[in-house]
């Protein structure tokens, strides 16, 4: 019964957890219509998703952590922008990330862009900042209230 009840705990913990995730897009305008609908903020990350290390290394120690998925999932509408080596992509959304790559002036990876819901570009950070989850919200926080 002991192992029974731990079973259901842990799956209710597994489902709630995935519940509040957040999912990435990766049509900028599909998310601006949701953020405006939904009264959130556009976060654009520009990134190698397969092969850039700074990358990984923030999506694993920021976007991947289950205090983000939390925020994200109430306060942000995710865009990936994606430039990988491997992964396929279709030639419509490559053409697309490259459009947006020079319309926001991207240099390097990572980049984040942050757009309130009207797609005014409220924020931005180039490349890689410590701090995890919690100074990145932070961060997101302040740019909102510009």
């Amino acid at each position: 019964m002991k192992k029974l009840l731990i079973a259901m705990l842990a799956a209710t913990i597994c489902w709630q957890v995935n519940a509040a995730e957040a999912a990435w897009l990766t049509d900028l305008a599909k998310a601006q219509t949701q953020a405006k609908a939904e009264n959130k903020i556009v976060l654009m990350d520009f990134t190698g998703s397969d092969w850039c290390g700074w990358c990984k290394k923030f999506k694993k120690e920021v976007f991947d952590s289950a205090e983000f998925q939390t925020y994200a999932a109430k306060n942000v509408v995710l865009v990936e922008v994606d430039f990988p080596h491997n992964k396929v992509q279709s030639d419509d959304l490559k053409k697309a990330n490259k459009a947006l790559s020079a319309k926001y002036k991207i240099h390097g990876f990572p980049s984040l862009v942050v757009l309130d819901k009207d797609g005014k570009e409220i924020g931005r950070q180039g490349g890689y900042a410590e701090g995890g989850p919690k100074a990145f919200i932070a961060k997101l926080e302040k740019f909102k209230k510009k």
